[in-house]
């Protein structure tokens, strides 16, 4: 109860910080927002939507290479569905979700786990190295100069055989039982792709939203940072008004600071949209898969090995 109440105090600081900033700069901000161009707009939620599918490909990737494979529509209504949950104050609604939404199309919760939590590292990893790729030469980002730390910390934890003590360090944690196999380095690899490329169109967004056509790359470095900064500060549900101060913190030198806050604003209301867009699109077209997704045992809650859909009664991975 105290760590829940400690979560949504933390949030409405965050939240209050931002609206102080938004208050001072009320009218230069509403207008930054009324002169955005409609077009810019639109194009910033679909580059959203199409980043967030490329990040669905490289999550379904990573799934695949932990043993179970499922069409794209059933990882999307998996992940963007579940992923919900991360709007809830507490760390555990979306990994719940998603565990119990995997379940339903005959992934064992260990392997949905062990997914999300990859995928996250890839994220952040990817995240981080974007953003000290493109925004070295900036003033307020070398103050988190600590944040690029990570990055080698990252490529090390991404070794099959490092991943998979890891993951299964957590699973053991979380009363799960461990991976069955390693997972490949080529879908790591691969994952790691999908998921730059992903990053690369997020970065259109806020080019668009700010106007600037020379500030693509230092754009897709703002909103990396911002998003790594966010995630990093766990209390906070989505990141909600930390993401907006650092995306604001990097981009106000730059197009000054109600334009900056514009820009905040409609990147997370695009998100929002997209999230929900997303998840409503894939429950209508996984939901026919559910009710005839094959079934496996359950053992306690944690899965069979044999069982799952894509594996033969000798327990290896189908070709």
């Amino acid at each position: 109860m105290l760590r829940r109440l400690l979560r949504v105090v933390l949030a409405l600081i965050a939240l209050a910080f931002l609206g102080y900033g938004l208050a001072t700069n009320w009218d230069e901000t509403t207008g930054a927002v009324a002169a955005m161009s409609p077009w810019a707009v639109l194009g910033a939620f679909a580059a959203v939507l199409l980043g967030q599918f490329f990040v669905l490909v490289a999550w379904r990737e990573i799934l695949a290479g932990l043993g179970t494979r499922v069409p794209l529509r059933i990882a999307g209504r998996i992940m963007f569905v579940g992923q919900l949950g991360k709007y809830i104050p507490g760390a555990v609604w979306a990994y719940a979700a998603m565990m119990d939404l995997g379940r339903d199309h005959g992934s064992p919760p260990r392997r949905t786990f062990a997914t999300i939590s990859l995928s996250l590292v890839i994220n952040l990893g990817v995240a981080v190295s974007i953003a000290a790729a493109t925004l070295g030469s900036l003033e307020a980002v070398r103050k988190a100069w600590y944040l690029v730390l990570l990055v080698p910390v990252i490529i090390v934890c991404l070794h099959p055989k490092v991943l998979t003590w890891g993951l299964n360090l957590a699973l053991r944690v979380a009363r799960k039982e461990p991976l069955e196999s390693v997972l490949p380095g080529r879908t790591v690899v691969v994952a790691v792709v999908w998921t730059a490329l992903g990053w690369f169109v997020y970065g259109l967004h806020i080019w668009l939203l700010s106007g600037r056509s020379d500030l693509y790359l230092v754009a897709t470095g703002a909103y990396a940072f911002a998003w790594a900064t966010g995630i990093l500060t766990i209390v906070v549900p989505a990141g909600v008004g930390v993401r907006e101060g650092a995306l604001v913190l990097v981009l106000a030198p730059l197009i000054g600071t109600p334009a900056a806050l514009a820009v905040a604003i409609v990147s997370r209301l695009a998100f929002t949209l997209a999230d929900a867009t997303a998840a409503g699109t894939s429950f209508v077209l996984g939901r026919q898969a559910a009710s005839s997704a094959p079934a496996y045992a359950d053992q306690n809650g944690s899965g069979s090995t044999a069982l799952t859909p894509d594996r033969n009664l000798s327990g290896s991975p189908e070709a």
